[in-house]
């Protein structure tokens, strides 16, 4: 059999088979074995196959992250369905465009989580876990010997900042190949415990579940994000994993967090992808952690992952996105699709086992984005354009250079918000920062600044502003500080851009 053409739920089968008696999941003061995680998830299998489950069918899932969650994915894949994961934070009509956008034939939720949703519009049957189905179940019936791992697993949706959420149709291969693919170049192990913050909903939470049942590891579930939650269950449950976005490294390296005085010490891998990690923020976990290996990561969910930078780069290739992940081409090109030279700015395109399937139910955006390789050498033909800009070095590493449609010219000169972002992360003044383009009538544009003071009652806006004239060109230097409590956030946890006002 092909290295990745595999059904998802193969990871689950497979560790149960050589390891059944190994801890899987851990879920608050409650434990699950892999035999005991397998057998739930066939549970539900025959409860989906009782309710007229066929293949291809679209189950929504809407629960806290739990071990019913878990079991509720396997066994939707069990069954030939399709799993809808929908984020519980995300408001009524985000919630209602999914439902419906997906064509969802099964709801899956507990009581307490619908009190405060109306699914009186949802057509199809709602399925609630804390009234369990009194019925006997059937025997549980394979699916059919036809069942293609290139066929669809998930649709995963995107947050909405932008408008609606957005559906991206991700096959079973796709997820297979992330999570071997993954656990490979970060070396997880069986006897890793891996703590687990960051949603399923979202692909970089999902692939933790899938590459540590892959590897055959422990998954601690973490609902909450307080830092001192966060560090008591590092130091509890004796955590060696821990993946996340940049919020949440800057929280707990905060003067709120504990894990500045007492740094967990069974740690030895932390993760980050979703945005970049700025260097005084990752040069304070260098030496907080000295033992720890810090693996950096760019992707999008489209392709899910396209670079890695690991801790042996980190300080040779600082702000590098690294090289590309095993089994994947990554390329540079211009807008005519021709190869850039090294070091010329151009839009990243990825190639390889993990290019979703498409956008769910919206041909043209697919068309857009999923594309014919320039260079012929993709099998099958498609490629991701990603609409980022980075730079290749002759050196087979990257360089972010900006978002496709968020590079700003101001005074003639174009510079990504990033760039102002991280200069002023390094005054040492600011918890959060945001930049944001303004324009004038006459089309001068300048910079606001929207930040987040890392010591609110002592915070001087002119002394911040002092620090950007002297370390930034004048063509950078923001004409507008405001300060926040916090900045608003989609459901992912990144800092939403297209919800911040002055």
């Amino acid at each position: 059999m092909p290295l990745f053409d595999h059904r998802i739920e193969d990871v689950l089968r497979e560790s149960a088979t050589l390891n059944p008696a190994r801890l899987a999941l851990v879920d608050g003061d409650q434990s699950w074995r892999y035999d005991e995680c397998d057998s739930a998830a066939r549970q539900y299998a025959r409860l989906f196959q009782h309710h007229d489950v066929t293949y291809g069918d679209r189950i929504a899932v809407l629960l806290e992250k739990s071990h019913e969650m878990v079991a509720a994915f396997f066994g939707a894949w069990l069954a030939g369905a399709i799993v809808v994961p929908i984020n519980g934070e995300l408001k009524q009509t985000q919630i209602d465009h999914i439902l419906e956008d997906s064509g969802a034939g099964v709801l899956v939720s507990h009581t307490r989580k619908l009190r405060r949703l109306k699914c009186d519009g949802f057509k199809g049957r709602v399925l609630l876990l804390d009234q369990p189905d009194e019925e006997t179940l059937p025997s549980f019936t394979a699916i059919h010997q036809h069942a293609d791992p290139q066929d669809p697993a998930v649709i995963l949706y995107t947050s909405g900042s932008t408008g609606k959420p957005k559906g991206i149709l991700i096959s079973h291969r796709n997820l297979y190949a992330g999570a071997r693919i993954v656990a490979g170049y970060l070396g997880l192990q069986a006897d890793d415990r891996i703590l687990s913050v960051l949603p399923f909903n979202f692909d970089y939470g999902l692939n933790q579940l899938l590459g540590g049942f892959f590897a055959g590891a422990c998954l601690v579930l973490q609902n909450s994000a307080l830092p001192a939650d966060i560090h008591r269950s590092l130091i509890d449950h004796q955590i060696t994993v821990l993946a996340g976005v940049p919020p949440l490294w800057l929280q707990l390296m905060s003067r709120f967090s504990p894990l500045r005085n007492e740094p967990p010490p069974h740690l030895r891998l932390i993760t980050n992808s979703g945005g970049a990690f700025p260097q005084a923020l990752l040069q304070a976990y260098r030496e907080t952690l000295p033992n720890c290996r810090i693996v950096l990561m760019y992707g999008l969910t489209e392709a899910f992952r396209s670079t890695y930078l690991p801790p042996e780069d980190l300080a040779a290739q600082p702000g590098s996105m690294g090289r590309a992940i095993p089994h994947t081409r990554i390329s540079v090109v211009d807008h005519h699709g021709e190869a850039c030279a090294p070091d010329q700015p151009g839009e990243l395109i990825h190639s390889g086992p993990t290019v979703a399937i498409g956008y769910w139910n919206n041909p043209r955006a697919t068309a857009a984005v999923f594309r014919p390789d320039p260079f012929g050498e993709t099998p099958g033909g498609r490629v991701v354009y990603s609409g980022d800009i980075v730079r290749a070095g002759d050196d087979g590493r990257f360089t972010f250079v900006s978002r496709g449609d968020q590079m700003i010219k101001v005074q003639g000169f174009r510079l990504s918000p990033e760039e102002v972002e991280e200069q002023a992360y390094n005054s040492g003044l600011l918890a959060e920062v945001l930049v944001q383009a303004v324009y004038a009538d006459n089309g001068h544009c300048s910079l606001r600044l929207h930040v987040v003071p890392k010591d609110p009652a002592g915070f001087v806006a002119g002394k911040l502003a002092a620090y950007c004239r002297q370390t930034m060109p004048r063509y950078m230097v923001p004409g507008e500080i405001v300060v926040h409590q916090s900045l608003p956030r989609t459901a992912t946890g990144k800092i939403d851009r297209k919800q911040v006002s002055s």
